[in-house]
């Protein structure tokens, strides 16, 4: 339950990048009901790479993270975003999924975003307690 509603706030997350900045375009864009199955499927893409690929390159990058006090892991965020990005973009998926035109500073400002909203719902959210 707490991974549905992880990838249904990134997908909110999304949704309002898109809404916010011209450069982030989720497809398809034909109608209201494949829109919402692009942008949950890229959001569970993007909560699938976060959950493999993050933790190897967070354990990679440790030194960077002390002495950047942290803010390394936001380029960790945009790097799990272009990945996303690659992955939904590939001829073989079919014609859907998230294109950011731009260069390196839209994927930044786009993880800021995802990096503040699912803060925000981490808190709402409770975690497994054991």
């Amino acid at each position: 339950m707490n991974f549905i509603l992880r990838v249904v706030a990134t997908g909110l997350a999304l949704w309002l990048c898109d809404l916010i900045f011209d450069s982030v375009v989720i497809y398809p864009t034909d109608d209201v009901l494949s829109y919402i199955l692009g942008l949950l499927g890229v959001s569970l893409i993007f909560a699938l790479v976060s959950m493999i690929v993050k933790p190897i390159v967070t354990v990679l990058s440790i030194p960077l993270l002390v002495l950047t006090l942290g803010l390394f892991y936001l380029l960790i965020n945009a790097f799990m975003l272009w990945i996303t990005t690659w992955l939904t973009g590939q001829d073989w998926l079919g014609q859907w999924g998230l294109q950011i035109d731009g260069d390196f500073w839209w994927y930044l400002w786009v993880a800021l975003i995802l990096a503040i909203l699912q803060a925000l719902v981490g808190l709402v959210i409770p975690d497994k307690k054991a």
